[in-house]
């Protein structure tokens, strides 16, 4: 059970209200993760900020790689919704998220997600190499800070105990999706 509850819309705030719609209008959608983060506008709107920071980086990381990326982070983060979150997404383009078959850039973005989240302070300098010979630096700054919303989303979702969207169930791991 969730430590914090979601926003009751009937009762919320002009302002939660304003930022529910606006979330709905945007993305068509509202997961129970941003219902509970309404709680706090500005919170929710520091965490919407992973879609300005994806779109700062889709000329140059596919949706492929950034949901790789985005998986790796979960899965070392331990992040059930996350994980699940990037799981439909893959399934959901057709690729088996239990089968994957990385490219180069696939691999590194992993292994890279996957070093974040063990030890901020020791991601290996020959993965840095590696980033460094295939992006620039905005990019690499870009996907730096992605990273960090990233786990910040595992983060919440892991310490609150956020309810999982019954909308993810089919995707989740063990569930032969």
């Amino acid at each position: 059970m969730s430590h914090l509850p979601q926003i009751d819309y009937d009762t919320a705030s002009p302002e939660v209200r304003a930022a529910h719609d606006e979330e709905i209008r945007l993305r068509g959608r509202m997961t129970n993760m941003k219902r509970t983060l309404l709680h706090s506008p500005v919170a929710h709107r520091i965490y919407a900020e992973w879609f300005t920071l994806r779109a700062e980086l889709d000329p140059v990381i596919s949706d492929r790689e950034i949901w790789i990326f985005s998986h790796a982070i979960s899965k070392a983060a331990k992040s059930k919704i996350a994980i699940t979150f990037f799981r439909r997404a893959l399934i959901n383009k057709g690729f088996d998220p239990d089968a994957m078959e990385f490219s180069e850039a696939e691999a590194l973005l992993d292994a890279f997600g996957r070093a974040v989240v063990a030890d901020s302070n020791a991601v290996p300098a020959e993965l840095w190499e590696r980033l460094k010979e295939r992006y620039e630096t905005k990019a690499l700054v870009d996907l730096v800070a992605f990273a960090g919303i990233m786990l910040a989303t595992a983060v919440f979702n892991n310490v609150v105990e956020v309810e999982f969207d019954l909308e993810l169930e089919a995707f989740a791991e063990g569930t032969g999706s």
